[in-house]
C-alpha cells in the first residue's frame, strides 16, 4: 500500500509569504545570522517596519533574536530558527509547485 502523495501546497506559509518577510527569511537563510541594522540596510526598510516584520516572524517561531554589546552599543542579531528554516524551505517548495517547472519554452 503506497502513501498518499503529499499536497505540494501544504508548505505554503502565509506568515512568510508577505514580501518583506519573505526577503528577511531569504537573507537570513543565506547569511545564517545578521545584525538588525544590516538587514534594515539590505532591505531598505525603516527600523520600525523591520521591527514589525521581525516581531511577526518571531511570534510564529520562525526567527530568533540575540542581543549583544558591540562597540559599546547593544546590537540585535537575527537568525532563522530550525522551525523557521523548515517553514521557509517548505514555502519555497510550495511556490515552485504553484509556478510549475522552470524550464523555458523552446
Amino acid at each position: 500500500m503506497s502513501a498518499e502523495p503529499r499536497d505540494p501546497l501544504a508548505g505554503f506559509d502565509t506568515t512568510i509569504h508577505a514580501p518583506h518577510r519573505l526577503r528577511i527569511c531569504a537573507l537570513l537563510e543565506a547569511a545564517g545570522e545578521a545584525e538588525f541594522g544590516l538587514v534594515q540596510k539590505e532591505l531598505g526598510l525603516s527600523a520600525s517596519a523591520l521591527s514589525k516584520h521581525v516581531t511577526v516572524l518571531t511570534d510564529a517561531g520562525h526567527v530568533e533574536q540575540r542581543k549583544a554589546v558591540r562597540d559599546t552599543r547593544q546590537r540585535v542579531w537575527l537568525r532563522l530558527t530550525k522551525q523557521g528554516r523548515a517553514a521557509y524551505q517548505g514555502h519555497l517548495a510550495a511556490l515552485r509547485a504553484i509556478v510549475g517547472p522552470s524550464d523555458p519554452a523552446p
